[in-house]
């Protein structure tokens, strides 16, 4: 299984030529913006050092600084290795916030708008062959609150649930060397009822002659299905029949509690030579909804969740390891929670691969701009659409959510014009991605949405009962679900989508530190009684689909954590195991 390199930054499509370029670089503030005026892409050395993918306000970056500059600059020397002499060069950040410019000696190599998503260069025309290459970014971020932003502060402080801002390279960056001819992308799109995957193949040319493609599928070492062709364009589309002999049920299926995979094996041909070859994988499985549930592989499933904003206290946004990322994910399944909600942020994709491994369901969400306007509508659009691209690959993804409690859209209860944001938002998602729900607003002030989903912090079980009990009244926007918030916005209704409860809990011991929801407890007794009685209090409901409590830890002010920021467990993991499985 190469593509199960957990080191390797793309897990959806890995190849074994490359290198790592997190680490060291040079490092600069720009308050004055004077750096492209003085041609700082032409400096040989910056002033600092700064440990990429680490944002300079996070400690471990050895910068530490959480005021906010508005344009930092890195750079980096490197050599091509001389055994890739030849090859086409290929330059990855896995996220840059907010707006990235790139030289590559001197040259401009390209620029990406857009702080949560991959982007790539081809570098080859730039690169000078047996000499030391140099990599200059230049990134500029704002306090607007018309940027995606999410949990990031735009004030001088943190304040409420919005943290220290995050700037610059955040994520992994990495080169890769390939041939003239390559795969840059392969979607793979399962077909569930129809035990077939289909695989959209793009290549990097638009001259095919003298190509052939061959695709070997299989699982657990048992080859099931090995194909050859010659595509006739750069892009095209080949359905594949995953009936085998692999076991007595033919095909092999995932689900939270036996997340089988698929490997794929992709080479391109040239001439008969083989130019490129690249790994994946996928997993054979379906999300959908009818009568009111959920149904995972056509059987209906409880979501048990936990709301995961992805902080650490060293290394704010960033993970500070691979490791970091699986400890989070064995606790939340320690815990007996089968699914997470990834809260305003865009992962590290090795998150949502190991999500894959483990069985783990996973709501994918769009970090929030904070206005409504022409230029917050023109940049989350664009950057929504590299999301779903970007994440569409993992099984483990079954929602995605590109709005959270009207933010950004806080008019939406009565505004057309941002009710028709919503509305094209959720068609853009499935024209990209049908095979998953969409969660237009996630909260309440609910449009078009194949879930409604509703965030209640009540702490009194019996109170969230009276509230909750009266499911038509409740659903028809009688009255408001969490003080003046109702469940749908002026104009639309109740389909009989399934609801859930996708926020609760946020319970806090007593601390003079940080805040929680309600009343802060003193005892891990009366923390237990609380949680089990308001969960249990959700599970008896006969309409609910499921839950997601907040949170996995604590992040910076808010200590309403299960584990505190360092990871460390609050309570016995096992008795929120118990109070989970009860059902």
């Amino acid at each position: 299984m190469a593509w199960a390199d957990k080191a390797f930054p793309r897990p959806k499509l890995v190849r074994t030529h490359w290198i790592d370029l997190n680490g060291s670089w040079d490092f600069e503030f720009d308050d004055q913006n004077k750096g492209v005026f003085e041609k700082w892409q032409l400096k040989s050395a910056f002033s600092q050092k700064i440990r990429v993918p680490f944002s300079y306000e996070s400690p471990e970056s050895g910068i530490g600084e959480t005021a906010f500059h508005p344009v930092v600059w890195y750079s980096r020397n490197i050599t091509i290795p001389t055994e890739q002499k030849g090859k086409r060069v290929l330059l990855h950040f896995q996220a840059v916030d907010y707006r990235a410019t790139v030289w590559v000696n001197g040259q401009v190599a390209g620029e990406h708008v857009g702080g949560n998503t991959a982007f790539s260069f081809d570098i080859t025309p730039y690169v000078k062959q047996g000499e030391t290459q140099q990599i200059v970014v230049r990134a500029e971020d704002s306090e607007s609150t018309s940027q995606p932003r999410g949990k990031q502060r735009w004030t001088d402080e943190n304040f409420g649930c919005w943290y220290v801002q995050t700037t610059g390279i955040w994520k992994s960056v990495w080169l890769e060397f390939v041939a003239d001819t390559y795969l840059k992308n392969v979607a793979i799109t399962p077909d569930f009822d129809k035990h077939a995957v289909q695989f959209d193949y793009e290549l990097n040319t638009a001259n095919v002659k003298g190509l052939q493609i061959e695709t070997v599928v299989s699982f657990r070492g048992k080859e099931v299905r090995r194909l050859s062709f010659s595509p006739e364009s750069c892009n095209l589309k080949l359905t594949v029949d995953l009936d085998a002999d692999i076991h007595e049920w033919k095909v092999a299926h995932w689900t939270p509690e036996h997340p089988h995979l698929y490997d794929v094996a992709f080479t391109v041909y040239q001439d008969g030579v083989a130019v490129d070859e690249a790994f994946s994988y996928f997993g054979l499985r379906k999300i959908s909804t009818k009568n009111g549930q959920v149904l995972l592989n056509n059987r209906p499933i409880y979501q048990k969740l936990i709301l995961d904003q992805g902080y650490w206290p060293h290394t704010h946004l960033t993970a500070p390891s691979l490791e970091a990322l699986e400890q989070d994910i064995d606790a939340i399944i320690a815990m007996g929670f089968n699914g997470v909600r990834k809260h305003q942020k865009i992962e590290d994709e090795r998150f949502y691969a190991l999500c894959d491994q483990k069985g783990l369901l996973v709501w994918a969400e769009m970090p929030s701009a904070y206005t409504f306007s022409r230029e917050a509508v023109g940049a989350f659009t664009s950057e929504w659409q590299e999301v779903v691209c970007q994440l569409a690959h993992y099984p483990s993804i079954i929602a995605w959510v590109p709005f959270n409690e009207s933010w950004g859209i806080k008019d939406v209860l009565k505004s057309k014009q941002q009710q028709a944001l919503t509305e094209a938002i959720y068609h853009l998602t499935k024209s990209i991605d049908e095979t998953r729900l969409v969660i237009a607003n996630d909260g309440w002030e609910h449009t078009i949405s194949d879930l409604i989903t509703l965030h209640d912090y009540e702490e009194f079980a019996e109170a969230f009962l009276a509230r909750y009990e009266d499911k038509d009244a409740l659903l028809s926007n009688h009255y408001p679900h969490n003080h003046d918030k109702y469940p749908f916005a002026e104009g639309y209704h109740y389909n009989g989508q399934p609801v859930l409860i996708s926020e609760y809990g946020g319970i806090a011991f007593k601390s003079e530190d940080g805040w929680g929801y309600g009343n802060q407890v003193a005892t891990k007794q009366a923390f237990l009684q609380r949680y089990e009685a308001i969960t249990d209090a959700i599970k008896a409901l006969p309409y609910v689909s499921g839950f997601c409590y907040t949170q996995i830890t604590d992040v910076q002010q808010e200590i309403n954590g299960l584990l505190d920021d360092n990871r460390k467990p609050k309570l016995d993991l096992t008795d929120i195991k118990a109070v989970n499985d009860k059902m």
